[in-house]
């Protein structure tokens, strides 16, 4: 799955075109490395999502099939690191 539609399924990020530019601005590392938004996502893989106020990592657990509901989005990930910056 693309990392842009897997930040959309997962919600977190809520819509797959602002994903795409926080890619393309370099604030999205898959395995420590900056990602573009076409990068196929595994199961296992640490995705970090770096803005002004907060960095969020989390490890990649389960690979959607499809849609996801919102109750199920959570179970596509576990949270690694949420900080808040100032």
């Amino acid at each position: 799955m693309r990392l842009d539609l897997f930040l959309k399924t997962s919600r977190l990020i809520r819509k797959r075109t602002f994903a795409k530019k926080v890619c393309d601005a370099g604030l999205v590392k898959v395995d420590g490395q900056n990602a573009r938004p076409a990068k196929e996502i595994r199961e296992g893989q640490t995705i970090s999502i770096q803005t002004p106020t907060r960095l969020l990592e989390v490890k990649v657990v389960r690979i959607p099939k499809g849609n996801v509901s919102k109750n199920d989005a959570v179970s596509l990930y576990q949270i690694i690191k949420d900080e808040y910056q100032e």
